[in-house]
């Protein structure tokens, strides 16, 4: 229910002449509506911004992993190659200048280097944050930062969910305490908003997480 729904409920409300204890029950009524109507807005807000929060990290996780894959890959290459010069400098040395020799090795070195970076690779601007950085070891790190992330909002996700549903179901039952006068369903709309408001909060700061 939008706020503007709740609105007019708040005009029906205090349409039409009634006893003063009637009139009092339904502006209070009324009030309360427009109350959980606002939480209701506030709930939508945080499911949307959750949702958007799900799709990007899960994006911008899979990215990493996928620049993680490639930079083991060219680490990889470098060491084989690095190994397979060893090998060919150690079968052929007795035949290879000094020359040729100091280049292989120069090579080799430059190759292991390489792989070594690729490896560990810090931001330079900063050098102990573990998520900045091009190597392999922050490459992880900002993978599995963004996955708890995600999983983070997966976990906000269904309060938010259950949330809106029951202020609707609040607001609907409080409409119908308006019409039917009765203070009865009132009270369940209010114990049904304060267990909505509750799985509110719960979404925002996540004090425990839903069993289901």
């Amino acid at each position: 229910m939008e706020a503007s729904d709740a609105a007019e409920h708040i005009v029906e409300a205090n349409e039409g002449e009634g006893h003063e204890g009637d009139n009092k029950f339904r502006s209070r009524t009324a009030l309360v509506i427009a109350f959980m109507a606002m939480l209701l807005a506030i709930t939508s807000l945080g499911g949307g911004n959750v949702g958007e929060d799900i799709m990007t990290n899960n994006i911008q996780a899979s990215d990493t992993w996928a620049f993680y894959q490639a930079k083991s890959i060219r680490q990889t290459s470098n060491r084989l190659v690095a190994e397979t010069l060893e090998s060919e400098l150690l079968l052929h040395q007795s035949s290879i200048t000094p020359e040729a020799r100091q280049a292989i090795q120069q090579r080799i070195d430059k190759l292991k280097e390489t792989a070594e970076r690729y490896e560990s690779e810090p931001d330079k601007n900063e050098p102990n944050n573990p998520l900045k950085g091009e190597g392999r070891t922050q490459l992880m790190a900002r993978a599995k930062d963004f996955e708890a992330q995600r999983d983070r909002a997966q976990t906000q996700d269904p309060n938010f969910d259950f949330s809106e549903a029951l202020f609707q179901i609040a607001i609907v039952l409080a409409s119908v305490a308006i019409l039917a006068m009765s203070r009865l369903v009132f009270k369940v709309s209010l114990v049904v908003g304060a267990l909505a408001f509750l799985l509110m909060l719960n979404g925002y700061f996540l004090f425990l997480k839903l069993p289901f």
